[in-house]
């Protein structure tokens, strides 16, 4: 018998919420002198991490999943290998005067 996906994603959920309670009340306290937290705490701990660091996605899967979309994709499609390379090292470029490289 099959698991229905959302039974399966909540399940997950309260598993992470739990680690997440035993890992921060195990270590931090004795680190950072912070106090336990609940598991309640925890639960919103989570939560607000996957909304501030992971993004909540709309739609059909993630930013970047599937490669670019739209004009850009477009482009990128219709780019002979050589003028992909071209511009690919142009980006390359442009993020190491960035320090991103």
């Amino acid at each position: 018998m099959a698991i229905p996906f959302p039974l399966l994603f909540v399940a997950a959920f309260f598993a992470f919420s739990a680690i997440v309670m035993l890992l921060w009340n195990a270590i931090l306290p004795s680190i950072t002198h912070v106090g336990n937290i609940s598991y309640w705490q925890a639960a919103g701990l989570l939560l607000l991490c996957r909304i501030l660091f992971g993004g909540i996605p709309f739609g059909r899967g993630g930013r970047f999943r599937g490669g670019p979309s739209g004009r850009m994709g477009e482009k990128l499609m219709n780019m002979s290998e050589e003028e992909r390379a071209k511009f690919k090292e142009e980006w390359k470029e442009r993020c190491a005067r960035r320090g991103r490289y």
